[in-house]
């Protein structure tokens, strides 16, 4: 069956230029989206420069002492974005074994007293000082916002591919200004020598929104994606692409016609250097209510995911709160359960509704 995929499809974007080679991108794009729901990408539009930057600097910033990374820290932040050490982030009821930074676009929350918590969500990001790594922020920001263009790029390509119109995806995004995307810089060590911290880098599940632009900024191998028999497929390193996954709210939009694929990161081998990945994620309005929309697509692209059969059981069980709420709260439900410590200082009800027994054993 073709959706029990054996490899990740590679796509070259370059074809889309070209009046002569664009059906073919949307033909390969249209198998990765129904059938795999990952794909690299190369000869992307983001300027090599910007990348090389972001490479340089990643390590860099998790090279800083403690002491100034923790005076960002993510616990301090209503809007989970920040630094976090090591061991911070549940991943299903599992230690996820990386250290990790957050930020967005620039965005000033949009939350008062007596508003939604979801509103709360986004907020301003924290940064070090410009003394302690001259030159992070610019790098991070200009990266950030080349990526988020090609994501809005790539989002039309993707309706193009699924049989709509190219803007039929552009209601469920906000006006810049009331948008917040999401960059993550990671860094992923090696385990201890006598196996004393056994966890994963980070444990299967599913991403929230429409799109992942990952970065792999070192050669190391750890990205797995789950195919429909429940085996783990290697997404090693390609030098100069980007690994793009579909996330929950795109499966659920496009009535499971676009797949959601289960992922998770392995921690490099002991002895190994450190593993460090730059994952952008790409949101939609914080008010998104995904069952207001319907989306019509043609037969033909209708039958296609009939072709392909029924996704099978995997080990990602997150983001299933679609059904019923806004896109805003399915996403705040996850970090809640992925980080309950800042849930319980700034979000104690729904702390509550999800620790009932109080804080998770870490």
């Amino acid at each position: 069956m073709a959706a029990n995929f054996s490899s990740v499809p590679i796509l070259d974007y370059s074809l889309v230029s070209d009046p002569h080679t664009r059906p073919l991108f949307i033909k390969q794009l249209q198998h990765a989206l129904v059938n795999v729901g990952f794909l690299y990408l190369k000869n992307h539009t983001v300027p090599k420069e910007y990348v090389d930057a972001v490479v340089d600097f990643t390590p860099r910033f998790f090279d800083l002492p403690l002491e100034i990374k923790e005076k960002i820290s993510s616990k301090n932040s209503p809007h989970f974005l920040g630094y976090s050490d090591l061991g911070a982030e549940i991943t299903k009821s599992r230690i996820d074994y990386r250290e990790h930074i957050d930020f967005g676009s620039d965005h000033e929350t949009q939350w008062k007293s007596g508003d939604p918590d979801y509103l709360r969500w986004w907020g301003q990001s924290q940064w070090p000082d410009e003394s302690s790594l001259p030159g992070f922020r610019a790098v991070m920001e200009r990266y950030l916002d080349a990526v988020r263009d090609l994501s809005y790029e790539f989002t039309s390509l993707l309706a193009e591919a699924l049989g709509l119109h190219p803007d039929a995806l552009n209601k469920f995004f906000d006006r810049d200004e009331l948008m917040l995307h999401h960059l993550k810089l990671a860094k992923y060590p090696a385990p201890a020598a006598d196996g004393s911290n056994g966890d994963p880098g980070v444990g299967p599940h599913y991403d929230a929104g429409f799109l992942t632009f990952l970065l792999q900024a070192t050669p190391h191998p750890g990205l797995q994606v789950q195919n429909l028999s429940g085996e783990w497929i290697d997404a090693a390193p390609i030098p100069d692409t980007f690994v793009i996954n579909i996330g929950k709210g795109l499966e659920f939009v496009t009535r499971g016609l676009a797949r959601a694929t289960s992922h998770r990161v392995l921690s490099p081998p002991v002895g190994s250097t450190p593993r460090y990945s730059v994952p952008f994620f790409q949101n939609i309005s914080l008010h998104a209510r995904l069952t207001d929309e319907i989306l019509d697509f043609p037969p033909e692209i209708l039958k296609l995911k009939e072709i392909r059969g029924d996704l099978g059981e995997t080990e990602s069980i997150n983001f299933a709160e679609y059904d019923r709420e806004p896109f805003g709260k399915v996403c705040l439900i996850g970090r809640i359960k992925s980080r309950p410590d800042i849930a319980a200082r700034f979000y104690p009800e729904l702390f509550k509704e999800h620790f009932p027994e109080g804080m998770p054993g870490q």
